[in-house]
């Protein structure tokens, strides 16, 4: 079986970087939230905490 060559495994390193950089660019670019509705909104803002310390 034949030896790969520095070079060649240092090139195959930059491939895989580069493939997960864009997979995970796509990723993040694509990604839509889901919009929040107004009632959950106000739900949140009405909610108080007592603290007790």
């Amino acid at each position: 079986m034949p030896q790969m060559s520095p070079l060649m495994w240092f090139s195959l390193f930059i491939l895989f970087s580069i493939t997960m950089i864009l997979f995970n660019q796509m990723n993040f670019f694509f990604y839509k939230p889901s919009i929040m509705k107004s009632s959950s909104k106000m739900l949140m803002k009405s909610k108080n905490q007592i603290w007790k310390w």
